[in-house]
């Protein structure tokens, strides 16, 4: 084993750290794609041309989008109007900034499940929806959070298999 592939291997390994960033609310898949862009841009013979890295990219759009659409239609599903689909949304970004002050910032993902529910609950029963509608819809909201979440970091799985073949290769 030669020095590049030791460097090789460490980069790697920082790699499958930064999918860790998913459970802080971290855009871990982004970071991601500018650690092998780097690499990319320190060696120009790697196996990824430019053309699959924007491939990559444009997975990571996909997650993003993804992560957005499942959250809605779990909220719809479970009965959420649009403004307390708004609401879910804006909740759970909020979640996840407060949370992360806990439990060394993995409190982060809670918080967004949480404040996902809080901001779904909230705006519906404010406007003027029964308690049981409206944690029903805010119960959606929580749901479609969590499994967008998690097709966003399977995707960024996806996206770090590509790029451990072409950073190792």
């Amino acid at each position: 084993m030669d020095f590049g592939q030791i460097w090789a291997g460490l980069y790697i390994i920082v790699c499958f750290g930064v999918l860790g960033l998913h459970v802080f609310s971290l855009p871990a898949n982004w970071v991601l794609l500018a650690l092998v862009a780097g690499w990319k841009a320190l060696h120009p013979e790697m196996s990824l041309t430019w053309v699959g890295f924007s491939g990559l990219v444009a997975l990571a759009v996909v997650a993003e989008v993804l992560e957005f659409v499942i959250q809605l239609k779990g909220s719809k599903k479970y009965g959420a109007s649009n403004k307390g689909n708004f609401g879910g949304i804006l909740g759970a970004i909020i979640g996840a900034i407060v949370g992360a002050g806990f439990l060394f910032g993995i409190g982060a993902l809670p918080g967004a499940l949480i404040g996902a529910y809080g901001g779904c609950l909230l705006v519906e029963t404010l406007m003027g929806r029964s308690f049981g509608e409206a944690r029903a819809a805010a119960w959606g909201a929580m749901w479609g959070k969590f499994f967008g979440l998690t097709v966003k970091a399977g995707l960024g799985g996806v996206i770090l298999s590509f790029s451990v073949s072409a950073i190792w290769g």
